[in-house]
């Protein structure tokens, strides 16, 4: 054999081994339905892809493999599954997919909950865990919150003087937009119920749309140059309103400090600011004002949402509402304000927070994306491959819940369950070192403003209305129609 024979034979043979490794590697892939050419499975996600999910995982298992365009995509609906995505493997599994849509104002480049694991996301969730969320800092701030739950009851006592319906999603987002900027900026952002916080809101809203939309750029990155769809221009707007409102304050606040008579201010505006004059490569004004941006984005829509379900569940199911309000009655007293350290003696109430987390996760499908090939269950999960761990199925798998669809908190008066990523059962909040850090403020709020809300008043639907429990997806699972009811006296 010459020498040239045996050069095309040796290639040959490394190509009939590289094409039988890439076919083994294939095969090990976890099960899954069949792609169409080109388009793959996307036909199969429909509108409402955290449902569509969990149907084709009673077909294919608890850990399957799809082709959405061009992107390999893993989706895990079990408790001990999301275990081994968000535990076993948190290492290798830790970076998440960064939608096309959050390249607006290049604000992927300074975002929290998208950027790669790295010293730079290291430094942020430090800062945010020390400076924000700490049991120190919450403590401080608690007159804030009493300050802005009296706030939004005086609007619901407003709406039962006059008899008028509230809005109770909007009136949620309201006081936990104005918590945020009052924690951050000591000041009022909106007036709750004026045009501005209509405004703000709505650009909230439109990032969290924008982002959340099936996106076909996101599917076929050669698409991403020209924007099919139009999600990047529009997230532009939104994101630019957004990052301007912040630039005013911030730029207001450095003018201020430069006067000799100026306002100590012991916010978490001035604290950033002070990070930012020792190091500014830790953190400098553009960094303070995307950090804003995902913390008005993740930490007031996440919460109103869920007030809004537990109390549409409220609404739907009156004798929960019954028990919730004895309880309340029996533990603070009619006439008495709920307060954060009455949470404890108030189980029924923990318990309607955890089935509504259960039954209406605010983040529905939670996102990861693989650094580095991946072994699950015999299954190979590849590198690059986005992972998707399905917590609205696992909140309704009957293998792990009686009654799954049934709104039923006594589920949880005996169960050592709880919602802080121990327990993959119940995972609103996320797992592993990609937890939400928002989680001590957000649980707080949530029993504060739901406890209230029923304590304080009695409430009813319009005349001839009903309760709908539908959803629509975006980046959090909304209610699709905003919950209306009538406050009346609690008697």
């Amino acid at each position: 054999m010459d020498f040239l024979s045996c050069l095309f034979y040796l290639f040959v043979t490394w190509i009939s081994i590289q094409a039988l490794l890439s076919f083994v590697r294939c095969k090990r892939l976890p099960p899954g339905p069949i792609p169409f050419p080109i388009l793959g499975n996307l036909l199969e996600l429909g509108d409402k892809p955290h449902k569509s999910l969990a149907k084709l995982s009673q077909r294919f298992g608890p850990i399957m493999s799809l082709k959405l365009g061009q992107v390999t995509t893993i989706v895990v609906s079990s408790a001990n599954m999301a275990k081994e995505v968000l535990q076993t493997h948190d290492q290798f599994l830790s970076n998440r997919t960064i939608p096309d849509g959050l390249h607006a104002c290049n604000q992927d480049e300074f975002s929290l909950p998208f950027m790669a694991v790295s010293p730079r996301w290291r430094d942020l969730r430090k800062i945010c865990n020390s400076y924000l969320f700490s049991g120190k800092v919450l403590a401080e701030n608690q007159s804030l919150r009493d300050k802005k739950l009296e706030e939004l009851l005086a609007i619901v006592n407003e709406h039962m003087v006059k008899g008028k319906a509230l809005d109770i999603g909007s009136a949620a987002f309201g006081t936990s937009l104005n918590l945020l900027s009052t924690t951050i900026f000591s000041l009022d952002l909106v007036d709750p119920t004026g045009d501005t916080a209509r405004e703000l809101k709505d650009s909230l809203w439109g990032i969290m749309e924008e982002v959340g939309k099936s996106n076909l750029a996101d599917y076929f990155p050669l698409l991403k140059r020209i924007d099919p769809q139009g999600i990047r221009k529009r997230s532009t707007a939104h994101f630019t309103k957004i990052i301007g409102l912040f630039d005013r304050n911030i730029n207001q606040r450095l003018q201020s400090r430069k006067l000799p008579s100026s306002t100590t201010y012991n916010d978490f505006l001035n604290t950033l600011i002070n990070i930012s004059e020792e190091d500014s490569e830790v953190m400098d004004k553009t960094r303070i004002e995307r950090l804003f941006v995902d913390l008005f984005v993740a930490g007031t829509d996440t919460t109103s949402v869920t007030v809004e379900w537990a109390m549409a569940e409220l609404l739907n199911n009156p004798e929960v509402m019954s028990k919730e309000q004895a309880e309340l009655d029996q533990v603070i007293g009619k006439g008495s304000l709920v307060t954060e350290s009455d949470i404890t003696r108030l189980p029924y109430l923990q318990a309607v927070v955890k089935e509504t987390f259960r039954l209406h996760p605010a983040v529905p499908l939670l996102p990861r994306k693989a650094i580095a090939e991946v072994e699950i269950c015999d299954f190979t999960v590849p590198k690059g491959a986005q992972v998707l761990v399905n917590a609205w199925a696992i909140g309704r798998d009957s293998s792990i819940w009686d009654n799954p669809d049934k709104f039923m908190p006594e589920r949880f008066l005996e169960s050592d369950i709880d919602v802080r990523g121990r327990n993959f059962e119940l995972i609103p909040f996320g797992g592993g070192r990609r937890i939400c850090p928002g989680l001590p403020l957000a649980m707080r709020m949530l029993h504060l403003m739901l406890g209230s809300l029923i304590h304080s008043f009695d409430w009813k639907l319009e005349h001839g209305k009903s309760v709908v429990l539908e959803d629509k997806f975006r980046l959090t699972l909304q209610i699709a129609q905003p919950l209306l009811a009538v406050p009346r006296p609690h008697i």
